[in-house]
């Protein structure tokens, strides 16, 4: 089958042919053609198997038939990276259309997005969080009700993420006449009966599936103890038995750790996780794309919504607790029909969560070991400090900087105390003599200001004299004119 025989618009066709899209996938093959004709549709699709062209593809061919100015229909993904992608599918599927989008999504500033949807774009992709920032701001710019699509994509991992209070609150600003395409890779019970209040008599594909990773990935264990799993990994790498690969870790701050050891070893590397910025985010997998880096560190924030052109390899560094995981994890690789390999670093511990992925998805995975890696020999350093370490670190560090605080609190405390006394001691010398203001003083001014024959006179005798000094100087004012 190929794309012609999906009943496509000629603009839409002639942008498949410009991705190279020779045919279509499964699941384009089973949803584009219900879709088009305006089925809702609740369909199991894994993570690399076309899903997005699945969905994308027919809603386009609707919007194009039919022009408005208006937000026509919505996309709701679990991620950032995920609405990102998305994005950038709808703008290449989109390229001969007219047809205009805009990713919705946190860590990016409002204006823009804003700007979006008051100039009524056609397609809005966005998270659920950040589209009910938008819907709760003032001067209500979202306007949906010229709403004709909703599209769920990764629903289940929405799920996951605690999304699905926010989902139901969104759809309680969308219209209830709508068409409604229900993307889930595992379908629990509460996704389940999600879809039965959205989905008005859907076509069904796929639900009963178990969920497998892609056929052509080749998957190995690489069995080693927790504390050799770094310098296995770099041997791995300088070995080329890794090529470029996306390695997933457990947390945030195994993340860090092993980007960190990779630098050390001078090894290209980027980290992308849930306490990087977006903008950081963006630079990382940019990079990881262009080439400018060898690995890219991560955590499952990037297991889905991320595809890379021909990537080679996928590293878990640590299993995954749920096969999900795995499975979303592994499918980076051999997307689209390509090949990939996927492997896995096992340690002791990890055993149980291994059995449970063998379990899910059917068959024991082979097991490999590196020839010339010694496998007992001691790490240069701890890869992992305990988590009771690194708590008692942050509290040693927040008493020293409490301790800096108070000391430097009290340094100007101190120096404000000297200064005050400082100008105490200027303000208290010794006081400038004054003029007296009795009427003895005030006379003995006017018996000095008088003229030289008054003087002369009182200075001719003494008694005269002595009454001046004991402060008669009324006797010495009215002798002036007799004298």
């Amino acid at each position: 089958m190929t794309f012609d025989s999906l009943g496509l618009s000629p603009a839409l066709l002639r942008a498949v042919h410009d991705l190279g899209w020779t045919a279509p996938t499964p699941i384009q093959r089973d949803a584009v053609p219900p879709a088009r004709d305006g089925r809702d549709l609740l369909a199991c699709a894994m993570t690399g198997s076309g899903k997005t062209g699945a969905f994308l593809l027919p809603l386009l061919h609707r919007l194009q038939d039919a022009p408005t100015r208006a937000t026509r229909a919505l996309i709701l993904t679990p991620t950032r990276e995920l609405a990102a992608q998305v994005h950038a599918d709808f703008s290449d599927l989109a390229r001969h259309t007219g047809l205009r989008g805009a990713a919705i999504f946190g860590g990016v500033g409002m204006g823009p997005q804003e700007t979006a949807f008051r100039q009524h774009v056609d397609v809005i992709i966005a998270t659920p969080g950040r589209l009910l920032d938008h819907l709760s701001q003032p001067g209500g710019y979202v306007d949906f009700r010229g709403l004709e699509v909703l599209v769920l994509d990764e629903a289940d991992r929405m799920l996951d993420m605690g999304f699905l209070p926010d989902i139901k609150r969104v759809l309680t600003h969308l219209p209830r006449r709508r068409q409604t395409l229900f993307f889930s890779a595992t379908l629990p019970a509460p996704i389940v009966s999600l879809s039965r209040e959205m989905l008005q008599d859907p076509v069904r594909l796929n639900v009963e599936r178990i969920a497998q990773p892609a056929a052509k990935i080749e998957q190995a264990l690489w069995p080693v103890a927790e504390p050799l799993k770094a310098d296995l990994f770099i041997a791995l790498l300088r070995q080329d038995v890794v090529g470029n690969v996306i390695c997933f870790t457990r947390t945030k701050h195994r993340s860090n750790r092993l980007s960190d050891v990779l630098t050390r070893a001078g090894i290209a590397n980027a980290r992308i996780h849930g306490n990087r910025s977006q903008n950081q985010r963006t630079e990382a997998l940019a990079d990881f794309k262009a080439g400018k880096v060898r690995v890219l560190v991560a955590t499952d924030i990037v297991a889905r919504g991320i595809d890379v052109e021909a990537l080679e390899h996928v590293v878990n560094f640590d299993v995954p607790h749920l096969p999900e995981d795995y499975i979303h994890r592994v499918g980076r690789t051999a997307r689209a029909d390509a090949t990939g390999e996927a492997f896995t670093l096992v340690s002791p511990e990890e055993e149980s969560d291994l059995r449970a992925i063998e379990k899910a998805i059917g068959k024991k995975l082979p097991r490999r070991t590196l020839p010339g890696f010694d496998y007992h020999h001691k790490p240069v350093e701890r890869f992992e400090v305990p988590i009771a370490e690194r708590i008692a670190a942050i509290r040693a560090r927040k008493a020293e900087e409490r301790a800096r605080a108070k000391e430097k609190a009290a340094r100007r405390e101190a120096q404000a105390k000297a200064e005050a006394e400082r100008s105490a001691r200027k303000g208290s010398g010794p006081a400038r003599p004054q003029l007296r203001s009795s009427a003895g003083g005030g006379a003995a001014s006017g018996g000095q200001a008088s003229g030289g024959p008054s003087g002369a006179a009182g200075g001719s005798g003494g008694p005269r004299r002595r009454r001046r000094r004991g402060g008669h100087g009324g006797g010495g004012g009215r002798a002036a004119p007799t004298g």
